[in-house]
């Protein structure tokens, strides 16, 4: 039998010092909590009961000596259940640890009630519910932290260098080939020698995972025998999800996961987690009684002023942190704080990132969230990338968050798609997104890098689906087809989904050349989606969250099919790299540094003459030309010496006929290579090129393409 000692409120969690373990908890408004111990992950009955008496300010704490990694516990707390009054304390349900650094089991929704209320009751969830639900619901474990790094520092890629590639754990190696069948769809999977070495071939700098916090998947997801595949339901926010993990769930599944990161960082790829803050996966007040509703419903959540029996639903999945009190923040920020030092990882993607920013009034730039990042001095080193959308005020908030921040660019997504597509009026919106949108980053002081590039991403179609379906199919999600974004900006090539027409085919992949092409040679961060690089499908599912299946993963066997497009997106990734110019720190002036009497950047028509203000205003423009100058760069080095590239330039139609470029003369002698043209790929990355054009001379561009030359000198 265990000791019992007062212990102390911080750390908060369970805290192993190689001769106990300290529990603290946070609930300003419980009157008493009981610390329950148990044998095994689906244990009905308690080994033990440990009243927690000892409180300083609102933290219960106590410490057991003798407790051990691997011991299993979770929390009863009492209080009123008074939901018309904001409070829902009920000491019948166990309750997971908000700062649990492992968990293990999942809901068993048919074992017993994890709801706080009674279902079917005529009062709703008024009225209390008293059934035991321990059997039924996830355990906290006791870790422990150590492990050996092996000297292992941050990688502190810059962002004008990162290639960030978005991915699943589970859906990126479920399948991959050759791969040991334990570790398929895994942490270990991901840190496998084979998997790494494909990230490295492809040339990408960071993985960003889809979330990896342990999840609680919905019940009437369950009920349709599907699951929260992707992951944004969370129930811990210092835990790895043990589902993609292959050391069990009792603790190992956090030593796989800073092995994973080990493995990664030793290739050069930084790791950038995915992270959902904005709500958890106890719901609306109809949801599950798993951990904070229980705690301190009240601290823990946004409650509607005047009827706090109900929640702020900011985040459009039932409930939303409250972002105003001091315990969410500190909760928060020890959260990334915990993944940033003791899991090594490099970055955080917020999703719904203007929830955090939530005050009182709204959102705002100047909230308590942004400064605690601003000012910790771990927090503020690590990459911040925010995705700024928001559920309640309606619009974009792209271009809103603070200078340290960078961003998910929705503007960037829609004006390539749309340009592509063959919209009319995209000439003038293209412009900004090829350049690192200025419009949206000059200003705060941001440089192109800020804005985060993509095309596609988990939400929405595949690169494949985007060139193949006009309209989503989601009838899998069994919603009948109404869930999912019904505004895509995509286009069939003329008949939607498979189809063995060659033409169509090839219009397909030209297509999808375009896209890539545009991705990787437009200033900003370009971000891919795991399996574009060889067009895989979802066969026209825009919304596959649920979808932990073949129709959710990476099909591998496209790879060995698509092998030229995965050849011609390394070669995008590696030119890219080796050109500072598409990298830039600085946005484009429009204007001669007295070094070679050209621009930095001037904009042409076909016919070789700058654009006008009447061209840009002319809706019916569908084709331009970019002349960017290397020697204008302004750029230096790690050591201060400055850095110049070649002259190129770029051509761009989304005409459905042919058009003839005239290509510029420039002051010095020399001719244009071509090193792109999306009608048939690569044609040289370095060296001379099969195609050299003399300056004066047309260039016929095919239709819907997009061609690159490099500038060489005479002599060169």
């Amino acid at each position: 039998m265990y000791e019992v000692w007062p212990g102390w409120p911080s750390p908060l969690g369970a805290t192993w010092d190689g001769e106990g373990v300290n529990f603290a908890l946070y609930s300003e408004n419980a009157e008493g909590i009981d610390l329950c111990l148990f044998d095994a992950p689906d244990a009905a009955q308690t080994t033990r009961i440990v009243p927690v008496w000892q409180r300083t300010r609102h933290i219960w704490h106590v410490y057991i000596p003798g407790c051990s990694p691997g011991q299993l516990y979770g929390y009863r707390v009492y209080g009123p259940y008074d939901p018309a009054r904001g409070h829902r304390f009920n000491p019948a349900k166990l309750l997971v640890d908000p700062y649990a650094k492992a968990l293990t089991g999942a809901v068993d929704w048919a074992r017993g009630s994890a709801f706080g209320y009674q279902i079917g009751h005529p009062d709703g969830d008024l009225a209390q519910d008293d059934s035991d639900d321990a059997a039924a619901v996830p355990k906290s474990v006791v870790v422990d932290d150590r492990f050996d790094w092996a000297g292992e520092r941050p990688l502190r890629i810059p962002w004008k260098r990162s290639i960030i590639y978005e991915l699943h754990v589970r859906g990126f190696t479920a399948a991959f080939p050759g791969l040991d069948p334990q570790f398929c769809g895994t942490y270990a999977g991901l840190a496998a020698p084979p998997v790494v070495d494909y990230l490295r071939q492809l040339g990408v700098t960071a993985v960003e995972l889809l979330p990896v916090h342990a999840c609680q998947p919905e019940k009437f997801l369950t009920d349709r025998e599907l699951t929260n595949y992707w992951g944004y339901n969370t129930l811990g926010y210092f835990a790895p999800d043990s589902r993609y993990s292959a050391s069990g769930s009792q603790g190992g599944q956090v030593a796989e996961f800073k092995q994973m990161v080990k493995a990664l960082h030793q290739a050069g790829i930084e790791v950038i987690l995915d992270v959902v803050y904005n709500h958890t996966c106890e719901g609306n007040h109809l949801g599950p009684t798993l951990c904070w509703r229980g705690i301190d419903n009240a601290t823990y959540y946004w409650l509607e002023p005047g009827q706090p029996r109900f929640y702020r639903n900011f985040s459009g999945c039932g409930n939303s942190l409250r972002m105003s009190h001091p315990a969410v923040l500190c909760m928060i920020a020890d959260s990334l704080r915990y993944w940033v030092l003791e899991m090594h990882v490099d970055g955080f993607r917020f999703d719904l990132a203007t929830v955090l920013a939530r005050e009182e009034e709204g959102p705002s730039r100047l909230s308590s969230f942004f400064d605690i990042l601003h000012q910790d001095p771990v927090l503020k080193q690590v990459k911040l990338i925010a995705e700024p959308w928001d559920v309640r005020l309606g619009r974009y908030q792209v271009g809103n968050f603070p200078v340290d921040w960078t961003e998910w660019n929705g503007r960037y997504r829609d004006a390539v798609r749309r340009f592509w597509k063959g919209d009319r009026a995209m000439a003038s919106d293209l412009a900004y997104r090829l350049t690192g949108s200025s419009d949206l980053y000059r200003d705060d002081g941001r440089s192109p890098a800020a804005s985060i590039n993509f095309l596609t991403c988990h939400d929405g179609f595949t690169l494949h689906d985007l060139v193949s379906y006009d309209q989503k199919h989601n009838e899998a999600n069994q919603e009948e087809n109404r869930d999912g974004s019904n505004s895509n900006h995509s286009w069939n090539c003329g008949v939607e989904g498979e189809t063995s027409d060659p033409d169509i085919l090839a219009l397909r992949a030209r297509q999808m050349r375009n896209f890539l092409a545009t991705l990787f040679l437009s200033q900003g961060t370009p971000m891919l989606w795991a399996g574009d690089e060889f067009a895989r499908t979802q066969q026209g599912n825009n919304n596959a969250y649920c979808q932990d299946n073949p129709l959710g993963w990476v099909d591998w066997e496209r790879a060995s099919e698509r092998i030229a497009q995965l050849d011609f997106t390394r070669g995008l990734i590696a030119f890219r790299q080796a050109h500072v110019l598409f990298r830039r720190s600085r946005f484009f002036e429009g204007r001669d540094f007295s070094l070679d009497q050209i621009k930095d950047i001037t904009w042409l028509r076909p016919d070789g003459k700058e654009m006008t203000e009447v061209d840009w205003q002319t809706d019916y423009i569908r084709a331009l030309g970019l002349l960017l100058d290397g020697k204008d760069l302004r750029e230096v080095d790690e050591r201060g010496r400055p850095l110049t590239d070649s002259l190129f330039l770029m051509l761009l139609s989304a005409h459905q006929a042919p058009l003839y470029f005239l290509l510029p003369a420039l002051p010095t002698p020399g001719a244009w290579h071509a090193r792109l043209d999306t009608t048939s790929g690569w044609l040289s990355l370095t060296g001379p090129s099969p195609q050299v054009r003399p300056p004066g001379s047309t260039y016929p561009l095919a239709e819907r393409a997009l061609a690159l030359f490099e500038w060489i000198p005479e002599g060169r």
